[in-house]
């Protein structure tokens, strides 16, 4: 018999499964602490809390994911901000101050 060129296809990096752990009370500190310079729904707290009690690193995916949202949006809105200005300059020679 002959040997098959593949050993065995799970040992793949795609293929293995993760280890999940709930997070400890020091990560729980941090995942909050990596909300707090940002206005943050209490619901999205909440919820990273949530994943936090059976996977530690699935909440830390998620906190990154919304923050990176956040200042995606907030980058946007300053570039529309500065290009919508208008420039407005009036022309002295064009003023009556006497009418």
């Amino acid at each position: 018999m002959s040997k098959p060129l593949i050993e065995d296809a799970f040992d793949e990096p795609e293929q293995v499964k993760e280890t999940t752990s709930p997070a400890t009370d020091e990560d729980l500190l941090k995942l909050i602490q990596k909300f707090s310079g940002f206005e943050t729904p209490t619901k999205v707290v909440l919820q990273a809390i949530a994943i936090a009690s059976y996977d530690c690193a699935s909440a830390f995916r998620y906190a990154d994911n919304y923050l990176n949202i956040l200042k995606n949006k907030k980058q946007g809105k300053k570039l529309v901000l500065l290009e919508s200005e208008p420039e407005f300059c009036i022309d002295p020679k064009y003023l009556d101050f006497w009418n």
